[in-house]
């Protein structure tokens, strides 16, 4: 029999021991939902002994960053089955992978042409490479007011306003699954020479069914960077990064990707990868078709229930539910599934949660899902009075508002590297308007960055802030979590 060692200083061994005890339902990331997928295909055994491969390059293990044997090859067997031109292994995610495209495709002081909601790395990479961003503002769901992406024909526009610009990098698709026709921005940015890089952190898993949006790579992305851990099953920090065409400087690529990644590769991460690609080759389809109909089946039991919304997104994976006409914000509905039914979410915003569905998830998962928000609406009356009372949960009686988001680019005053090195000080946020920020501002909803640092601090953009801070919707970026106190930049 197996001890369980439990020292009271162990924080996060504990906590995380107490979460495998509950047996915590996953409709989050990562897409292995606490290892299910494993014992079911047969995989388990492999992964319980992943502790005694971690290993370092020894003779016959090969070296990630010069790969010439086992690792070249298993990479060479994800290239043929992603339909790439060439594949790596990532293991500092997908961050490294979308800062090594930036770095290598952009010499410091050039532009870049990018979605305004990009991830933070890019933003980073900017910093780093000094590389000015050109923001391309995405649309905003007025339901729910997640983000929906850009739109063509704005892409289109931006590459015919700045035929200085070279790269054009893009999410797709979004966070909740929102797509655009990407095939047809590529083709045009081609034909005006420019390179296209994708992030579809949230799309390695699109090609397993036509009823799934087209991969970046099928609709001629340049380089494409996947977080497999967010939809396939792989451990977190696992990702890859493909290339096709002959547009991209390959050995330029691998510096760069030997610079953002650490120098002590984790052969764990790498086994996983190729177990969830293995297992996405030889059981893919099939699965994400049992998953497909789960979700379709579970969407139409929830539309059956007064009260709840059920928002799809073109990657039906991603399913978005908003309890919001019973006056129940997102917020405490995920603290409600997590801490009265175990289960837990991806996110929540002011609306609603999202759920991150993949291959990992099983009929039970979405039976219970299903029973859990049945007894909440049941508990909630029309005039939106809480009637389920919870120790772990500090509820308020609210009507929710309507939100009007500013979405403007602000004026930008500094590059991102520029404002990174320049002095700050600490201002009330009253105090800030018309001042450069030192800060993001990133409110939830959308999710997007309202002013970054080397931007001017707008009235619409404290207004706003105030709105968040009134009903308690979350602001990050800012120091100051009770968002009295912002930095801007010195003189």
């Amino acid at each position: 029999m197996t001890k369980e060692i439990k020292f009271e200083q162990n924080y996060i061994n504990n906590k995380l021991q107490n979460i495998v005890n509950d047996d915590l339902i996953s409709f989050h990331m990562p897409g292995h939902k606490k290892g299910k997928i494993y014992d079911k295909l047969g995989y388990g055994k492999l992964v319980k002994d992943l502790y005694k491969m971690d290993t370092t390059e020894i003779i016959e293990t090969d070296n990630l960053f010069s790969a010439e044997e086992i690792i070249k090859d298993s990479q060479d067997r994800a290239s043929k089955i992603f339909k790439s031109g060439q594949s790596y292994y990532l293991v500092n995610g997908s961050t490294c992978g979308i800062q090594a495209a930036i770095l290598a495709t952009c010499k410091p002081k050039s532009k870049i042409l990018i979605n305004r909601d990009c991830h933070q790395s890019a933003i980073n990479a900017f910093i780093l490479g000094d590389v000015e961003p050109v923001y391309i503002k995405g649309s905003i769901c007025e339901n729910t007011y997640t983000i929906q992406g850009v739109s063509e024909q704005d892409v289109i526009s931006a590459i015919d306003n700045n035929e200085d610009v070279k790269v054009l990098m893009l999410t797709y698709p979004s966070y909740y699954g929102m797509v655009f026709d990407l095939e047809k921005i590529c083709r045009y940015a081609h034909e005006k020479g420019m390179m296209v890089i994708v992030d579809e952190a949230h799309g390695a898993h699109l090609n397993l069914s036509d009823k799934l949006p087209k991969s970046a790579l099928e609709q001629g992305a340049d380089i494409v960077i996947q977080s497999l851990h967010k939809t396939l099953p792989a451990f977190t920090q696992s990702s890859m990064l493909h290339v096709q065409g002959d547009l991209v400087d390959k050995k330029n690529l691998e510096r760069f990707l030997k610079i953002v990644q650490s120098s002590s590769p984790s052969y764990v991460l790498m086994s996983s990868l190729e177990i969830a690609i293995d297992i996405y080759d030889r059981y893919g389809k099939g699965l994400m078709d049992n998953l497909l109909n789960n979700i379709e089946n579970f969407e139409a039991d929830l539309s059956k229930i007064d009260g709840v919304k059920v928002i799809k997104g073109h990657d039906a994976t991603k399913v978005f539910i908003s309890l919001k006409d019973l006056g129940i914000n997102g917020y405490d509905l995920e603290e409600i599934l997590r801490y009265k039914y175990n289960i837990q979410v991806e996110l929540s915003n002011y609306y609603g949660v999202l759920l991150i569905c993949t291959i990992g998830n099983d009929k039970n998962d979405f039976d219970a899902f299903l029973e859990a928000i049945k007894s909440i609406a049941k508990n909630f009356n029309k005039n939106h009075d809480l009637k389920i009372k919870q120790d772990n949960l500090n509820q308020k009686e609210a009507e929710l508002i309507h939100i009007n988001y500013p979405n403007i680019i602000p004026k930008k005053v500094l590059s991102p590297r520029e404002a990174f090195y320049s002095d700050k000080k600490e201002v009330k946020l009253k105090d800030s308007i018309g001042k450069v920020s030192g800060e993001y501002i990133i409110p939830y909803p959308p999710g997007i960055s309202l002013t970054s640092p080397g931007e001017i601090i707008t009235k619409e953009v404290i207004d706003y802030i105030l709105i968040c801070k009134e009903y308690g919707m979350n602001v990050s970026g800012l120091k100051d979590k009770s968002l009295d106190i912002i930095e801007i930049i010195e003189n």
